[in-house]
């Protein structure tokens, strides 16, 4: 059964594609909770799936955008980053735009390229980029042509960037675009005009994160929830007011990576080597408090984002080299643990009786979403090399982004 969740309702400007048409239009997909409500479960999974097609588009991390009968992927190509756009049927080229972005990173994370890193957004005919480098770009979605574009690596003493470069995902909440600009030791909470780019709040000075914004709804007050370098905060989304933190630093190696989850009016905050925690925020008495209620540390979450199904949490923990979890969010126990040497990284979807899991070594499992034991139902290698970026379900489909491809498969006859 589909979790309760209050998150972001659908915009309020008249979009240029219908809104049933939107069937993917950002990170974890249409309510950011990973819940891929569009996948039709087969009565039985396949022993193999069938390729559709694989188009060259590049490196990155971003998830592919669906809207309609097209495909929408945020990648690089050298010192380009390249924006794409796709037949869902075909995979033909519908058009492209690209522009300089050069970047470099050092300190071991060379590995992971140069991105981009960020997970696009799309509302109301327009989509929107974070570059590697902070650098927003909106985009008409039926041409590609540039709507406007939004520069603050001045804006910083140290630029618009963190260390390992922006991996951050904007998202939008009607005629507002937010995300957190900045770098690791200043920035701020901002939301732009979706139709302009003109600068509506900015809240707060703390650094920015890897983790992604949510759009939820406490007490009432309708809030962006941010994990930022320093702190867990509740901010209103219409006027930028900060309602209430929590401190939760990054320090050293332990990096603010996975979104937050919200269920049931409390959020599960997870991060490198600190377990796993929920918060409780409250409004009494016009003041507003955060209460913990309990904290796991025999699990923690390290760069992917947890998904909630079936009343429970399903996620990975980096201890044992990476284990797939399942949590009681009421009260933090573990109810089981998968054999250890998982990998990296693995990015989950949540879908009707199971959670699709797909490694950063390119396999693709099946998860029984069942707390009373690890039942994996089917696996399949969906690439040969790294697939770091958020799949995306679709009726009886899925696209998977890996190193330099995005290809459609087919989970039907």
């Amino acid at each position: 059964m589909r979790p309760f969740l209050l998150l972001a309702l659908a915009g309020s400007l008249p979009p240029v594609l219908p809104a049933a048409e939107v069937v993917w239009p950002g990170l974890l997909g249409p309510q950011r909770d990973g819940w891929a409500e569009h996948f039709k479960v087969p009565a039985r999974w396949p022993k193999q799936l069938k390729k559709g097609w694989s188009v060259e588009v590049g490196t990155g991390y971003g998830t592919p955008l669906v809207a309609g009968q097209r495909v929408y992927q945020h990648a690089r190509q050298g010192e380009e980053e390249v924006v794409w756009c796709f037949d869902l049927g075909s995979g033909k080229q519908i058009w492209s735009k690209s522009y300089k972005n050069p970047f470099k990173i050092g300190g071991g994370g060379e590995r992971h390229g140069k991105g981009p890193k960020s997970c696009p957004v799309m509302a109301d005919g327009r989509l929107f980029t974070l570059s590697i480098t902070g650098t927003i770009h909106a985009w008409e979605v039926e041409s590609g042509s540039l709507l406007w574009r939004k520069d603050y690596r001045g804006k910083w003493e140290k630029g618009n960037q963190p260390n390992w470069g922006v991996s951050t995902s904007p998202i939008v909440d009607g005629e507002r675009l937010i995300v957190h600009l900045g770098n690791d030791g200043a920035g701020a909470l901002m939301a732009f005009d979706v139709k302009s780019g003109r600068e509506v709040w900015s809240q707060g000075e703390h650094g920015t994160s890897y983790s992604s914004p949510l759009l939820v709804e406490i007490a009432g007050v309708r809030q962006v929830v941010q994990w930022n370098h320093e702190t867990l905060a509740g901010v209103e989304s219409r006027t930028g007011k900060l309602l209430w933190e929590y401190p939760a630093p990054h320090r050293s190696h332990n990096q603010n990576m996975p979104t937050p989850v919200f269920h049931k009016g409390r959020i599960l905050l997870g991060g490198e080597n600190r377990g796993i925690k929920c918060l409780e925020p409250l409004l009494k008495d016009g003041k507003w408090s955060v209460n913990r209620l309990w904290h796991q540390r025999k699990v923690a979450l390290d760069m992917s984002t947890a998904v909630i199904n079936g009343d429970h949490l399903y996620g990975m923990s980096h201890f044992k080299m990476g284990q797939i979890f399942c949590l009681d969010p009421r009260d933090g126990t573990i109810r089981w643990l998968s054999e250890g040497r998982i990998g990296q990284n693995v990015a989950f979807l949540a879908l009707e009786g199971h959670v699709a899991a797909l490694r950063s070594n390119g396999e693709l499992r099946i998860i029984a979403a069942d707390p009373e034991g690890y039942r994996a139902r089917a696996s399949y290698r969906v690439a040969p090399d790294q697939t770091w970026a958020p799949p995306v379900l679709l009726d009886s489909r899925i696209l998977i982004k890996d190193l330099n491809r995005l290809t459609l498969w087919s989970f039907g006859s």
